[in-house]
């Protein structure tokens, strides 16, 4: 799959999701198969490019080509303006955040409360694509509730727009994360634009990655929550699709160095402190559904300190490969 004149190791897309997919989360479901990680969502008003926070997510220190930056604003201008200071810090690829359903953001008229004012939609995308020379995505919903799904003709719009590649989640932005996602409307978006269009949206195994690209029709496959503790599904998908063939699942000795490199990443990346806290969350996605996981957890998440939070999670995935080997 190609975005603009970058021409992706794979299909698969790591969703951009605010509070996850950080610098070393990006990296390292690259390593584990993603053909592209889209950056956590960036404010397009330029003047909280100082704060602590946003620093960090646009640090692209050390990341494969192509580097993609999502923005978010409910204004032409500073969006044009965010994408001209985001390809000056480095972003090769500009993303279009109109999916994300928090009050948050919708109550400021961005993310997905722009799929109700079309005519807006289609002024944001052509000042965004005129500010830069990057290749320009849009990520949507299916529309804004059950009774408005207007994605076909926003794909169109952003078409018409310039817009190289387009994510639709298949939910609406009254559904939120409820219920099961529906593809129908990707399928019909497909069928009406020429460019690449990317489904998302309960795509959490390899059977049913196939079953989404060939029912759609989809260029790609954009991963979110499914990769959240299971980095590895990239390359486990990536396999299916290629050779009908499932991965075993990784073995627990297996994981504990994945998460333990993962950790260690974080600890570089925002410092002990920090880091260790932004860790729990992973940490809890990593054992989620292992045995004797809850109490690990409620344990694990008072810890302080990095090396204490490293070896409890050493001596948990260890116990698990030693019950695995007893039981086999």
């Amino acid at each position: 799959m190609r975005i603009g004149p970058y021409k992706l190791a794979n299909n698969l897309v790591l969703a951009p999701m605010a509070g996850v997919t950080d610098r070393p989360f990006r990296q390292l479901c690259r390593r584990l198969g993603a053909g592209l990680a889209v950056s956590e969502m960036v404010s397009a008003n330029t003047s909280l490019y100082g704060s602590k926070k946003t620093v960090h997510r646009l640090d692209h220190d050390g990341e494969h080509a192509p580097i993609a930056v999502q923005i978010v604003g409910a204004d032409p201008r500073p969006m044009a303006e965010a994408a001209r200071v985001n390809a000056d810090r480095g972003a090769q690829i500009i993303d279009i955040n109109m999916g994300c359903p928090a009050k948050k953001v919708c109550k400021l008229a961005a993310g997905s409360a722009l799929l109700r004012d079309e005519p807006l939609v289609g002024r944001i995308l052509r000042a965004v694509n005129a500010a830069v020379s990057l290749p320009v995505t849009l990520k949507i919903r299916t529309g804004w509730d059950i009774d408005n799904r207007n994605g076909v003709r926003i794909a169109k719009i952003a078409e018409d727009c310039g817009i190289q590649a387009l994510s639709v989640h298949g939910r609406t932005r009254a559904c939120g994360f409820a219920g099961q996602a529906e593809h129908d409307t990707t399928r019909a978006i497909k069928r009406a634009v020429s460019i690449p269009v990317i489904a998302n949206g309960d795509i959490d195994s390899p059977q049913r990655a196939r079953e989404v690209l060939q029912f759609t029709g989809a260029d790609g496959l954009m991963i979110g929550r499914a990769a959240q503790g299971r980095p590895w599904i990239f390359r486990h998908i990536q396999h299916y699709l290629a050779t009908g063939e499932l991965l075993p699942e990784p073995p627990p000795e297996w994981i504990r160095t994945t998460l333990i490199d993962h950790l260690q990443g974080l600890y570089q990346f925002y410092g002990e402190t920090m880091g260790v806290r932004i860790a729990r969350k992973h940490i809890a996605w990593y054992s989620k559904s292992r045995q004797d996981g809850a109490a690990f957890r409620a344990h694990i998440n008072k810890v302080e300190s990095k090396q204490q939070q490293l070896d409890e999670v050493g001596q948990f995935f260890d116990r698990l490969s030693a019950k695995e080997g007893m039981a086999a």
